[in-house]
This record gives structure tokens, C-alpha cells and sequence, in this order.
């Protein structure tokens, strides 16, 4: 298993709820250290958009989310 240093893990996010339907979250996620902003449609996209910035990581699953690109 690979050994994640503390500090390559640390970012910093703004997170705007703009509508709540069905029991989620919609909204924009700004990542601050990459100057990017990115709409999200529920809290799991906005947790894998969360993860993507601070993992530099794709999702795997063959779900179609958003990304930072």
C-alpha cells in the first residue's frame, strides 16, 4: 500500500448550495490551488470532484461525473 504524505493531500474549497431537490445538493465547487469551478449535481459528485483535485485521481467506476478538466 502506498504511503500518502500529509501535505500532498491538502486543499482548499468554496462550496455554493444553490438548489436542494431529491434529498441532495446542487451547486458549484471552486478549488482554490487550481483556479477551477466546477457545477455538481449531488454530493457524491461534489466528494469525487473533492477527491479528483486532492488525488489527481479519475473515477474509475464508469459513472459519468463531472471533472475538474
Amino acid at each position: 500500500m502506498e504511503e500518502i504524505k500529509k501535505e500532498d493531500c491538502k486543499a482548499t474549497f468554496t462550496i455554493q448550495i444553490q438548489f436542494q431537490q431529491h434529498s441532495t445538493w446542487q451547486g458549484t465547487i471552486s478549488w482554490t490551488e487550481g483556479e477551477k469551478t466546477q457545477r455538481f449535481r449531488s454530493e457524491l459528485e461534489m466528494i469525487k470532484l473533492m477527491m479528483e483535485a486532492v488525488s489527481s485521481n479519475q473515477g474509475e467506476d464508469g459513472q459519468e461525473f463531472n471533472c475538474w478538466s
